[in-house]
């Protein structure tokens, strides 16, 4: 599914990530971790193309999507982000904020009660994200970014910001959420 060979960027004449190979396969969940300055978000951006690598080859079902000539555009890559931050829109309800990105046709309502249903947020679906908690936002991000049925998720630190036992409790809901929709993750953490 994910294959990086020999991935290299630098800013500045400093190397942030340097000869990095890493496969990952469809339906695969998979982790880095590191310390923070370590170059894991980083990688994230090359990933979605955000950033253009220095060297080194980026691969999607066997297509490249980057290299040190070459960067396919982040909207063409089938790519979905699950920030930090939660990034939802403020002025949207929860179902707004997760059919964004989905085209208005007959399938947009029921893909988007479909995964408010496997994120555990289905009673929110009128709310704004401010009356939502950290961990409730974070659900309503990843539903976000399963809507298109996206090759590949990005996780960044989805959960650096919650409280240890939301932590836990919510990390297997994101695995459990992932398996069901049969995705392929990638998740970077601390």
């Amino acid at each position: 599914m994910l294959r990086i060979s020999d991935l290299s960027i630098s800013y500045a004449g400093k190397s942030v990530l340097l000869g990095l190979s890493l496969h990952a396969a469809k339906g695969e969940l998979t982790a880095i971790l590191g310390a923070s300055g370590a170059g894991k978000s980083t990688l994230l951006r090359l990933i979605a193309g955000f950033e253009k690598p220095d060297a080194g080859t980026i691969e999607l079902e066997g297509e490249v999507i980057a290299n040190s000539e070459f960067s396919l555009e982040p909207e063409k890559r089938g790519i979905g982000i699950v920030p930090q931050d939660s990034a939802l829109f403020s002025h949207l309800s929860v179902f707004d904020n997760v059919g964004f990105g989905l085209p208005k046709d007959a399938n947009r309502g029921k893909r988007i009660r479909e995964l408010l249903d496997l994120v555990g947020m289905s009673d929110f679906a009128d709310r704004k994200p401010s009356s939502l908690s950290g961990g409730q936002q974070q659900r309503v991000a990843l539903a976000r970014a399963l809507a298109p049925k996206p090759k590949l998720i990005l996780l960044d630190e989805p959960f650096s910001s919650l409280d240890q036992e939301l932590r836990t409790r919510l990390r297997e809901d994101v695995k459990q959420a992932l398996i069901a929709e049969n995705a392929t993750a990638i998740l970077v953490t601390h």
